[in-house]
């Protein structure tokens, strides 16, 4: 047993800190709490590799990289269909080292028959989403511009989302079994809202991309999440760590669970590696 699969033992540095951002480390409302940002400041001194792990658009993700103010590093965006360098001196904090692509056409005319009432957001890479008509307030990130069907099928995507302000989580959950997505990745969130990737992408997949090039050994990677869009990264990680309001299912896939995000459970994890 490594290190990094063993709380509380002194880690081999460095290792490889994966953190999702909504309900992990920040809680719904968006809040940063001070004794998380000090955990985190405290492992990146300590010499690990900390990265950002989000379903979150590179627009939404960097205000909250700067709140942790994190100037190098990596950010895996968009469920791992888009990862940055992060670098203080580019002029916009970053540089996207990896995109992954699919034609959306097919699975949106699929969603657009069985959940015609449906919003759809395709991902614009850097400014913020193309959509079908305007999202709830606050939920997506960037700018928000309303397009016609052919442009939002029109073109290669690196994410698209669905979402019913008006549906339960398990009412649209069963909407989209009853589909049967198949030759992408996809996510059902917390709300009624449907986060669509490549085939084969996920935070995991670009995790393990990060991880080769920081030639960090599989067995000194750490990870934390609280979602469905988290299980691949909890099961890639040798310390995988659920946080106390996860779903079961993602609980169950995890080697170990921690407090919730109102009780600061990402804290104790974190000091654990130092």
């Amino acid at each position: 047993m490594t290190a990094a699969t063993t709380p509380g033992a002194a880690p081999r540095i460095p290792l490889l800190v994966a953190l999702d951002l909504d309900g992990t480390t920040i809680d719904h409302s968006g809040g940063l709490s001070p004794a998380v940002r000090e955990a985190v400041t405290a492992v990146v001194a300590a010499g690990h590799h900390l990265v950002i792990s989000t379903g979150r658009s590179i627009v939404a993700t960097l205000p909250i990289v700067r709140l942790l103010g994190l100037e190098r590093g990596y950010a895996v965006c968009s469920n791992g269909a888009v990862t940055l360098a992060l670098d203080a001196g580019q002029p916009d904090g970053y540089r996207v080292i990896d995109t992954v692509t699919f034609d959306p056409r097919p699975v949106l005319t699929m969603l657009r028959e069985q959940i015609p009432d449906a919003l759809v957001a395709v991902e614009d890479l850097g400014v913020g989403f193309k959509v079908s008509a305007p999202f709830p307030d606050g939920e997506l990130g960037g700018e928000q511009v309303v397009v016609d069907w052919e442009e939002l099928v029109g073109h290669p995507a690196t994410r698209v989302t669905l979402r019913r302000p008006d549906a339960s989580s398990e009412e649209f959950m069963e909407q989209v079994e009853r589909v049967g997505l198949h030759e992408v990745s996809y996510a059902v969130g917390w709300t009624a809202w449907l986060d669509i990737n490549p085939e084969g992408v996920s935070k995991g997949s670009a995790l393990e991309l990060v991880r080769r090039s920081l030639h960090v050994e599989p067995g000194d990677t750490v990870a934390v999440g609280d979602q469905r869009n988290d299980i691949e990264m909890l099961t890639w990680a040798a310390r995988g760590v659920a946080m106390g309001q996860a779903p079961d299912e993602v609980k169950a896939v995890a080697d170990e669970v921690t407090g919730t995000v109102d009780e600061d459970g990402l804290v104790p994890v974190l000091r654990s590696l130092l």
